[in-house]
């Protein structure tokens, strides 16, 4: 009885919404240097390379990169930018939804997917001086070093 409950837990972990390891989105486009860091290793950026929750996105000088989410969010990166998406919970019907990301330097546009329609106030980016609570369908951000 004890192995059946054990693989039920497994199944229902592996089945949850944002869980680590889940691909959540690619990348679009690539100009330039640019790389996805994956548990501390650094893939470079490609026409497909799968984007996972806890994956830095990093530009290079006079590079860019276009990364389109699960649920339609598209970024756009600029020059020397870096980003670490912390939280992404893509399940409408669940009602799980959560979209925060960190950014360190750069330039950033966003068009806001599904999950900023849905749930506004789900949508953050944190900057090293302040946290931004994401409210439209577009808008850039800018850190400088």
């Amino acid at each position: 009885m004890r192995h059946g409950i054990t693989a039920f837990v497994l199944i229902l972990a592996l089945a949850l919404p944002g869980q680590a390891g889940e691909i959540i989105g690619f990348v679009k486009t690539v100009s330039g240097s640019a790389a996805v860091v994956d548990a501390g290793k650094a893939v470079p950026a490609k026409v497909g390379t799968p984007i996972k929750m806890g994956n830095t996105l990093q530009t290079g000088p006079g590079a860019s990169l276009g990364v389109t989410f699960k649920d339609n969010t598209v970024m756009s990166f600029g020059p020397d930018t870096e980003l670490t998406v912390d939280e992404y919970f893509y399940a409408p019907g669940a009602d799980k939804l959560k979209f925060s990301s960190s950014m360190s330097r750069g330039t950033l546009q966003v068009v806001s997917g599904v999950i900023a329609k849905l749930k506004p106030k789900a949508v953050t980016v944190k900057t090293p001086s302040a946290m931004i609570g994401c409210r439209g369908t577009r808008y850039l951000v800018k850190v400088d070093p």
